[in-house]
């Protein structure tokens, strides 16, 4: 969650800039295959490994989804 947040106070006006930050950073810490989306009024519905998934919310709106793949 830290880095999360570390990812959206540094890349406040572009989305993009922080997911690739966090899916990076994840990949490195924690082996590939992860992905993230980053975003505004957004649904998704993904296949992902058991305990492996982070959805949370950042400064009220924007909305942060974190998973690896199985």
């Amino acid at each position: 969650m830290e880095l999360i947040v570390t990812a959206c106070e540094k890349h406040p006006a572009n989305n993009e800039s922080a997911a690739r930050v966090i899916k990076e950073t994840m990949d490195k810490r924690y082996g590939a295959t992860w992905h993230c989306v980053v975003g505004e009024a957004f649904g998704f519905e993904v296949s992902y490994e058991v305990k492996n998934l982070l959805y949370m919310f950042f400064a009220g709106n924007l909305a942060i989804a974190v998973w690896k793949c199985c």
